[in-house]
Order: structure tokens, then sequence, then C-alpha cells
């Protein structure tokens, strides 16, 4: 049984790591900073620790007998959430004029954390979406935003 369920829990982990791995796949195509290995880690790391938090709980209520174990999974997100905030600050440049870098790529390594814990919290059609969701901006909108930054170039 034990098997089993590791090779479900790992199925996530990997689903994570895939979808992330989509995102940062765009961040790769553009030369950011953080590509598709920081996503892909990013996410299924995420995803890993949600699913630890919650073995770990069930574990220790077998352990206990009485039950008496609290758990709080908004403190797994939260602890995810201040290291992902952490490694995202990391990818932003500020030079000594008006000019910010990598916002995009730490807003996607952030964005990334989320869906890692989607897939872990069993939201997989959700963590599908939002990632298609995440292409459509990077892209679409990336793909916009420089057509108008090349036509105001022009003018």
């Amino acid at each position: 049984m034990d098997e089993y369920l590791d090779f479900t829990l790992f199925s996530s982990v990997a689903l994570a790591g895939f979808l992330g791995g989509l995102i940062g796949f765009e961040r790769e195509l553009h030369d950011k900073p953080a590509g598709l290995r920081t996503h892909i880690f990013v996410s299924a790391g995420a995803a890993l620790l949600m699913l630890l938090a919650e073995e770990s709980f069930n574990f220790f209520v077998v352990q206990s007998r009485q039950g008496l174990v609290q758990a709080d999974p908004i403190r797994v997100i939260q602890a995810i959430i201040v290291g992902i905030s952490f490694l995202g600050a990391g990818t932003i440049v500020h030079d000594r004029g008006a000019n910010v870098e990598g916002l995009t790529t730490a807003a996607s390594i952030f964005f990334t954390a989320g869906i890692g814990i989607a897939v872990a919290v069993g939201k997989t059609a959700l963590a599908v979406q939002t990632t298609i969701l995440a292409l459509a901006v990077l892209f679409v909108i990336g793909w916009g935003e420089r057509r108008w930054m090349d036509s105001k170039e022009k003018d």
C-alpha cells in the first residue's frame, strides 16, 4: 500500500514540476534569470512540501493514538510563500535609473509555487487551468507588449 501511495504522491510532484516547467520554458525562451529548471523545482518543491505536511500529520496522528495532534496546512503554505518570495526577490534587478528587471520572473516563480500547492491539494484541473492562464499572459501579452514597444520606437 505504501508503494502505491508513494507513487501517487510522486505523480503529483511530477505533474506540478511539469506544469511549472511549462512556465519556466517561456522564461527560458526570453533568456530570463529564472528559467526552466528553477520553475520546475519551485512547483515540484511546493507540491512536495504540501504532500509531506499532510503525510507527516497523518503519521503523527497514528502514532499518538489519541488524535491530539493538530496541524494547520496554512502554516506550510505561508512557509512556502516566504521562501519563494526570497527566491523571487533575487531575480529582481534595479539599476540606478528607472529600470527594474525581473519582476515578471519573480511573479512567475510565485505563481508557479501556487500551481505546485494546487496539485498537492488535489486541485489538478485548477493547476492546469492556471498554467494555461500564465502561459497566455506570458506569451500573448508579452507579444503584444513587444509589438507596442516596436511601434512606439518607430514613431
